[in-house]
């Protein structure tokens, strides 16, 4: 992908009933990169998220798509520009894996209408691309976390979006698993130019693999930048209340966390 849709907010409000959560924010998604939102629990990563992806609309201020307020727009056509994969997905009992990755193609597809070369097309290509084109006929309740997070990936993949985004997508899954997960991701953003969002608790793994980082205290955008510019002892206690010590890491050149605790104070 060479032309990238853009998405931004202006000071929007979110909220869940009285329950202010993000207040007078303005944020650029950086087209063609890897961006992930971090911060401590309860400081507005997902809920910002949510209404990137217009499930949750502003009480004030609005996110823009391609130059059009979001919510002015018909959820077919966001759709076609915008993937979402929500935290802990559920699957339909029994549904094939690529059954469930088909369904990426609803947007695309009027009502009645038969599949296209087209359609079948970018299924497989999204199977592929997310290794799990042996799994096709396997029933995703019997896939492991770590493949069930691919097939995940592959619908929104299936959808052909220029824009992907993603709630907390290594939860819940081992180390093996998150480093796989976020290697997919970079392969997506190297090969498709996918512009990815996604919220991450890892600190670390979201300086290893993000080209932006987003850090977010009480509702606020705290920093925004690179990792290098993002992950310091300063910001690691402002925002989320630890003492710590910033290296490189050995493996990527990004900055590294060493968290210090009270028995560790030298």
């Amino acid at each position: 992908m060479t032309a990238h849709h853009s998405l931004h907010a202006e000071k929007i409000r979110l909220s869940y009933g009285d329950r202010v959560i993000v207040d007078a924010l303005d944020l650029e998604v950086p087209p063609g990169l890897i961006t992930s939102i971090v911060g401590a629990n309860g400081c507005g990563k997902s809920t910002l998220l949510r209404a990137l992806a217009r499930l949750l609309g502003p009480t004030s201020g609005q996110v823009i798509l391609d130059g059009k307020d979001i919510s002015s727009q018909r959820s077919r056509d966001v759709a076609r520009v915008l993937g979402l994969l929500p935290q802990s997905p559920v699957a339909p009992e029994g549904i094939t894996v690529a059954d469930l990755v088909g369904r990426g193609r609803h947007p695309h597809q009027r009502a009645l209408a038969r599949w296209t070369a087209h359609d079948y097309e970018a299924v497989a290509d999204a199977l592929d691309a997310t290794g799990i084109a042996d799994l096709a006929d396997r029933s995703v309740d019997e896939l492991s976390g770590g493949q069930r997070q691919r097939v995940w990936i592959a619908m929104a993949l299936a959808q052909e979006t220029d824009i992907l985004l993603l709630d907390e997508p290594t939860t819940f899954l081992d180390v093996a698993h998150q480093v796989e997960v976020l290697d997919l991701l970079t392969d997506l953003r190297e090969a498709r130019g996918t512009t990815i969002v996604m919220v991450l608790h890892d600190l670390n793994l979201a300086a290893r693999y993000s080209d932006r980082l987003i850090a977010m205290q009480s509702g606020r955008i705290h920093s925004n930048g690179t990792p290098e510019d993002v992950v310091t002892s300063e910001l690691v206690s402002d925002v989320f209340g630890l003492k710590s010590q910033i290296l490189t890491d050995p493996v990527s050149g990004k900055p590294a966390v060493m968290p210090i605790g009270r028995h560790h104070v030298r």
